[in-house]
C-alpha cells in the first residue's frame, strides 16, 4: 500500500511539473509559430497556431531592412566580451578573498556585499558621468567596462572557494609552483562549475540589457538586439512580424549558452551552501 501510495504521489508531482512546464513554454512557442505568419494571420479570429500559410518573410524582412546582422553583431561582442571580462575579474577576486588573508580582508568584502544594497538608479548618473569623461559614450566599450565588476559573481565564487581544502595549495607550494601557477593549475579548474553558472548569468545580463544601452548608445550603427527591437514599436504602428521574427533570432544564443552551461549549473549554484 505504501509504495502505491508513493507512486501515485510521485505520478502526480510529475503531472502538474509537466502542466505548469507547458503553461511557461505556451508564450514561447506561441511567439516561434507566430513569427512564421503573415500579417492577416497574425490578428486572425479564431487565432491557429501556425497559420495556414507559414512563411520566411518576416525573418528576411528584418535581415534585409532592419539591420538586424549589424544588431545581431554588436550584441553578440557585447555579451562574449564582457563574460570573459567578468569571468577573469571576479573569478580572481573571490579566489583571493576565499583563500588569502590580507590586512582589511574582512572590511573589504563587507563593503563589496554592501554595493548590492545599492540600486541601479542610484549609481546610473555617476557611472555615465564616468562613462562621458573615459570618452565611451555611444561606444560598445561603454556597454562592457562597467558590467565587469559585479559583487553577486564575487560572492558566488568566494562561497565556492571556501569549502575547497587549503591543503591542495600548500601541497602545490611544497612542489615548487607559484601562486599564479597554483590558481591556473589547480584552483581554477576546480572552479568550473561557478565559472559556468557566471558564464551563464553574464551573458543573459548584457544580452538581454535595454535600459544601460538606453542611455549609453545613440548612434544607430551601435544598437543592440534590444535597442532595435524597441524601434519596430514607432509611434502609431508596430511591425509585429519582423518583431517577432527579431525576438525569437534573439532568443537562440541565450538558449545555446545554457545548453553548453547547464550541467554544472547546480553544482555552482549549490556551492554556496556547503560548509568546510
Amino acid at each position: 500500500m505504501k509504495t502505491k501510495n508513493k507512486v501515485s504521489g510521485k505520478v502526480i508531482i510529475y503531472i502538474l511539473l509537466v502542466f505548469f512546464a507547458l503553461v511557461f513554454l505556451l508564450p514561447i512557442v506561441w511567439i516561434v509559430f507566430s513569427s512564421f505568419k503573415t500579417a492577416g494571420e497574425l490578428f486572425a479570429w479564431p487565432p491557429s497556431l501556425l497559420g495556414e500559410h507559414p512563411t520566411v518573410d518576416n525573418y528576411l524582412l528584418a535581415l534585409e531592412e532592419g539591420d538586424f546582422v549589424q544588431y545581431f553583431v554588436n550584441t553578440v561582442f557585447v555579451s562574449i566580451v564582457a563574460t570573459i571580462l567578468t569571468v577573469i575579474v571576479n573569478v580572481m577576486a573571490g579566489y583571493v578573498f576565499a583563500k588569502y588573508d590580507f590586512r582589511f580582508k574582512k572590511l573589504l568584502f563587507a563593503l563589496v556585499m554592501a554595493t548590492l544594497m545599492i540600486p541601479l538608479e542610484v549609481i546610473m548618473i555617476p557611472v555615465f558621468k564616468v562613462i562621458v569623461a573615459t570618452h565611451m559614450y555611444n561606444s560598445l566599450w561603454g556597454l562592457i567596462i562597467p558590467a565587469v565588476a559585479s559583487p553577486t559573481a564575487v560572492f558566488l565564487v568566494r562561497q565556492y572557494y571556501v569549502p575547497i581544502p587549503t591543503e591542495l595549495m600548500e601541497a602545490a607550494r611544497i612542489d615548487g609552483a607559484s601562486e599564479l601557477k597554483i590558481f591556473l593549475r589547480v584552483m581554477l579548474p576546480i572552479a568550473k562549475p561557478v565559472i559556468a553558472v557566471l558564464c551563464i548569468f553574464s551573458f543573459m545580463w548584457r544580452w538581454n540589457d535595454y535600459l544601460w544601452p538606453k542611455l549609453v548608445i545613440n548612434d544607430k550603427a551601435q544598437y543592440t538586439l534590444q535597442l532595435a527591437l524597441a524601434n519596430f514599436s514607432g509611434e502609431y504602428s508596430v511591425d509585429w512580424n519582423s518583431l517577432l521574427a527579431m525576438s525569437v533570432i534573439s532568443m537562440i544564443p541565450v538558449l545555446i549558452v545554457f545548453l553548453m552551461f547547464q550541467k554544472h549549473i547546480i553544482g555552482g549554484m549549490t556551492a554556496g551552501g556547503v560548509k568546510g
